[in-house]
């Protein structure tokens, strides 16, 4: 069994080189939560990596075996864990930790895999609808496990926890489009991208399109407004440092998707990102947010969004 500091450190070296919005509001959660939150995103970042050939979301790294092999190895490796009989590394040790200590139930982590799965069969997305189940097997039901986390256990507060992963991968999706597309993946709906005459992958890639792509980027940015909204309403059930972390991380993710939508055509030149001032503006910002819903009562979820299986 590796040494528990072992395992904390190697997860906290995934986050510091896998994510920097997610590292900078991890700062803000108290201790053992962050210990967790930590833990939980060294696994995400590993099994990420494992189905792209990458090293900590960056590069590319050979592999002889096939994408349904190594798919297949993590589903065994995840559920052994989950089943409290992890193997002798520090990832899977560290996911066995915190399924344990928050009673996540089995489905979660194995829904995210399926999300994975639907990378390594190159899944199309025809509607709005399939990018949405797509989103929430690799970004709500993270925010369903991290809301467990946190304390969490009605279902109400799940399904806001859901729909900030919802809203955090639809504003991934629009950013990184053509950096997608280079890697033969395209999550855009085909139908909005017909609408404006693209039609697959090359045209998604031609830079002679990115006026028609920003404005299908910008639909997507805007999908996630409700989303980012619902969530909102959700920060106020959690106690009052998670609530003010994740209402950093909220308002660091909606400022990503505004500036794709902002920039245009142009939102693709450089990796859309904010500034280490732009994310201390956000800290500070968060922690108005979170005293301000505390106060508030909730509203009702609206009806016409996804609903979470699980």
């Amino acid at each position: 069994m590796t040494d528990r500091q072992q395992i904390l450190d190697h997860a906290l070296r995934s986050i510091r080189h896998g994510s920097h919005s997610f590292a900078a509001a991890a700062r803000l959660f108290d201790p053992a939560t962050r210990e967790s939150a930590v833990l939980l995103y060294a696994w995400c970042r590993h099994c990420d990596d494992v189905i792209d050939g990458q090293a900590l979301g960056h590069g590319h790294v050979a592999s002889p075996r096939s994408i349904d092999d190594r798919l297949r190895e993590l589903e065994q490796r995840t559920l052994a864990a989950c089943l409290g009989r992890p193997d002798e590394d520090p990832v899977f040790e560290g996911l066995a930790d915190v399924v344990r200590r928050h009673r996540i139930a089995h489905r979660l982590p194995m829904e995210l895999l399926a999300g994975f799965a639907m990378d390594a069969r190159a899944t199309p997305y025809r509607t709005v609808a399939d990018t949405l189940l797509y989103s929430w097997r690799v970004a709500g039901v993270v925010g369903v496990m991290m809301a467990r986390i946190m304390g969490a256990r009605n279902a109400q507060t799940l399904d806001r926890a859901c729909d900030l992963g919802l809203a955090f991968q639809l504003t991934n999706i629009a950013r990184d489009v053509v950096e997608d597309a280079a890697l033969g993946r395209l999550y855009l709906p085909a139908d909005w991208l017909a609408e404006e005459g693209l039609h697959g992958l090359d045209d998604v890639r031609d830079p002679a399109h990115r006026e028609a792509l920003a404005r299908v980027a910008a639909r997507l940015v805007a999908t996630a407004e409700p989303y980012y909204r619902s969530a909102r309403a959700g920060i106020g059930e959690l106690p009052l440092r998670c609530a003010w972390s994740i209402a950093t991380a909220r308002g660091i993710y909606r400022e990503i998707g505004r500036k794709v939508s902002r920039y245009g055509a142009g939102a693709w030149d450089r990796r859309v990102s904010t500034s280490r001032t732009e994310k201390l503006w956000f800290v500070a910002r968060g922690a108005g947010v979170a005293l301000a819903v505390n106060a508030m009562a909730p509203q009702p979820r609206p009806a016409h969004l996804f609903q979470r299986p699980l």
